[in-house]
């Protein structure tokens, strides 16, 4: 069996592609740099929240199409995701321990 026909190949994104992820990461920095500068939206108890979700989301974005997990085996997604929600749940966790969300 050749190499080639091993592995099924997957479409790539185009270049079209990669400008409207970079424009939608453009508009989240933009967004989460805006809040900042706007205080009583820093006071707010919802702030670090939504700065943690819109990085999450650039996290998101940015694994899954520039480093192509998108397309990647099941395998390595879960050997990725995995870890990630561990992670998630530990900071979260920090943030309500040392009390910078509260409920």
């Amino acid at each position: 069996m050749s190499h080639d026909t091993k592995h099924a190949e997957h479409a790539h994104p185009t270049g079209a592609t990669y400008l409207k992820i970079g424009l939608i990461l453009t508009i989240i920095t933009a967004v989460e740099v805006w809040a900042y500068y706007i205080p009583a939206l820093v006071a707010s108890p919802l702030f670090n929240p939504a700065l943690i979700i819109m990085s999450a989301a650039k996290f998101a974005i940015v694994v899954l199409f520039y480093m192509h997990l998108k397309y990647d085996h099941k395998l390595f997604k879960a050997l990725f995701t995995g870890p990630l929600i561990i992670a998630m749940g530990t900071i979260t966790a920090l943030l309500f321990l040392f009390g910078k969300v509260k409920l």
